[in-house]
């Protein structure tokens, strides 16, 4: 008997359908999980990408700030000195030697690169740089731009590549005229702006400024020096060779590429990309930042869901392990190996938990990120708007000594109070500075005399009765004056605030030392520190006075300085009522003192 076997197809059998259902459903799975990876990548990269953005805006409204303020700092100072009396006779005629040498001084102590006074000519009359080998004297400015607005009675400005000496300078101009008003000529000076490019290049920053036309003025890196973002027209082409601004140079097209909305190619690398275009003369500031950190933090959080994903999948896989172990009643091998699958659960809840501490705590480190970029941004702001002001008030001061116009103690009076505002605008960028200052060796009593001598009109206005108790031998710190002095006037200022609900307020200041360390203490009978600690009074921004009453940096300013001269500071409330701040610093031995010690062990 024959029998025909006919082989069946694997399509056709029963065993087939099942096989490609599993492996679609096991694609599908990988798809899914991998548009998932996809999805959380992408919105967290989002979301860290913001962050990095906000801080970038928040460098990028520091730098603007600078620049503004470098180029605010002389804008009055041609306008004065066009109306001094020398500069008016020397246009007139009179010997050029007493000018060159009164603006070579001033040029000197204001730290400008070049003053110098042309005639209604064009021609350089007198100038800073007389005597040197690169001298103005004689040469014929009458096609700048600066010197023909000038000419019509307004003030000139211009940036571009000096005709005499090749560098590249901010020019100012100002119109000189007789007491009848006649035009003698034109008073300019030049500013050097290379700082600001050296300043961006050490703190590794890619910044870049141009004008309006689009050429590059500064820049972080010299290489896109007299690039253009875009090509220049004719016409562009055609006024910068006619003011000879930038002679010797292609002004060729910068490798880049703006890529909306807030990125941007330069050379081979992609970086994020803010702009500032709200300066004078059109001028506008590029940042470029690297987004690798929001890059790593995105897969950081990545690895992070995947590790979830994998502890939930592991889950439901012992799960109906179990379940199949319950019903073919588990032999003791398959009971030893989930033991094993548990222990190992285990260990990988104790990574979740660690990792969920890590991400607790850098989520703290960005707050904190957060307020001391508030805080940076509010000292920018500040020290730009004082700028100003404090440069005005240095020129008003120096046109006065140069006209003899104000007694020398009159002046030196001023001219210190001008320094010491100075230095406190210096220490609001206390946020944001990693350079290191200067330090010396400092007498804490002078520096205790001298803040009391700036809160005194706080004494008086508030009639606070103040106990002073210095010890009569010097007490010798390492620091730096200014600062020193802050931490003083913040602490005596905090304490007259606190003082000033109370019927007869007082301050009590102690100084001494111990075996090693040098401290003084600041009393007052005033409302105390209630329930708050010395930590939380050091966080930027918290106060205990009402609104509007203060900001809260005077301490977190004087805790940071503290630290950065190896002092401690601490604070409790009295029993009578009040606060005390107690400030320690380490002692240091002169080499007077040392000498003394050495003489005093000496037998007679």
């Amino acid at each position: 008997m024959a029998i025909d076997i006919v082989a069946q197809p694997l399509s056709q059998s029963p065993i087939g359908p099942i096989y490609q259902m599993r492996w679609l459903s096991t694609l599908s799975a990988m798809l899914a999980a991998a548009a998932v990876v996809t999805g959380i990548f992408w919105l967290s990269f989002g979301y860290f990408q913001s962050e990095e953005a906000s801080k970038s805006q928040g460098q990028l409204s520091l730098y603007r700030s600078t620049l503004i303020a470098e180029l605010q700092r002389f804008s009055h100072l041609t306008h004065i000195l066009a109306r001094d009396p020398f500069v008016i006779e020397t246009s007139n005629g009179a010997d050029t030697a007493v000018l060159d040498k009164r603006l070579k001084e001033f040029a000197e102590v204001s730290g400008i690169d070049a003053i110098y006074l042309m005639g209604k000519d064009g021609v350089t009359i007198s100038a800073s740089n007389a005597h040197s080998t690169t001298s103005f004297v004689g040469q014929n400015y009458s096609f700048r731009p600066y010197f023909l607005t000038a000419m019509k009675g307004e003030h000139g400005h211009f940036y571009g590549i000096g005709a005499t000496t090749g560098l590249p300078g901010y020019f100012l101009a100002d119109v000189v005229r007789n007491r009848q008003g006649t035009i003698l000529g034109v008073l300019a000076i030049k500013i050097d702006l290379s700082k600001l490019e050296q300043r961006w290049r050490q703190a590794g920053e890619q910044v870049l400024m141009v004008n309006g036309d689009g050429v590059v003025l500064l820049a972080s890196n010299p290489a896109w020096l007299y690039h253009v973002l875009s090509d220049l027209t004719p016409e562009q082409r055609n006024k910068i060779q006619q003011a000879r601004q930038f002679p010797g140079q292609a002004l060729e097209p910068l490798d880049w590429k703006a890529i909306p909305p807030q990125r941007a190619r330069i050379g081979r690398n992609q970086r994020l990309h803010l702009t500032s275009d709200d300066l004078p003369h059109d001028w506008a500031l590029h940042y470029f930042a690297s987004d690798d950190r929001a890059v790593a933090r995105s897969w950081l959080v990545t690895g992070f869901a995947i590790l979830i994903a994998g502890l939930v999948f592991l889950y439901f896989q012992l799960q109906r392990t179990r379940r199949i172990g319950a019903a073919l009643k588990r032999s003791e091998e398959e009971e030893a190996l989930l033991r094993e699958a548990n222990e190992r659960l285990a260990i990988e809840i104790a990574e979740r938990r660690t990792a969920e501490q890590q991400l607790q705590k850098t989520q703290d480190e960005l707050e904190r990120a957060s307020r001391l970029a508030a805080l940076g941004r509010l000292a920018a702001m500040v020290t730009h708007e004082l700028g100003q002001p404090i440069a005005a008030m240095r020129n008003h001061i120096a046109v006065a000594e140069m006209a003899a116009q104000a007694k020398p103690t009159f002046t030196d009076l001023i001219g210190g109070l001008v320094d010491r505002m100075e230095g406190i605008t210096r220490q609001l960028k206390f946020f944001a500075r990693t350079d290191a200052e200067d330090f010396d060796n400092i007498d804490l009593r002078e520096v205790m005399q001298v803040s009391l001598g700036l809160v005194e009109p706080n004494l008086e206005e508030a009639k606070v009765a103040i106990t002073l108790e210095l010890p009569p031998e010097q007490q010798w710190v390492r620091g730096n004056r200014f600062r020193l002095e802050q931490i003083v006037t913040n602490l005596l200022r905090n304490a007259v605030d606190a003082c000033e609900e109370v019927n007869e307020p007082e301050i009590d200041v102690k100084m001494g030392k111990t075996k090693n360390t040098v401290w003084f203490e600041i009393w007052d009978n005033g409302q105390g520190l209630g329930d708050a600690t010395l930590d939380d009074l050091q966080e930027p921004f918290v106060t205990t006075r009402e609104s509007g009453r203060g900001m809260g940096l005077g301490l977190a300013i004087s805790a940071g300085i503290v630290k950065d001269h190896d002092g401690q500071m601490s604070a409790w409330n009295r029993d009578t009522g009040g606060a005390v701040f107690r400030v320690e610093f380490p002692e240091i031995v002169t080499a007077i003192e040392t000498e003394t010690n050495n003489q005093a062990s000496e037998p007679t």
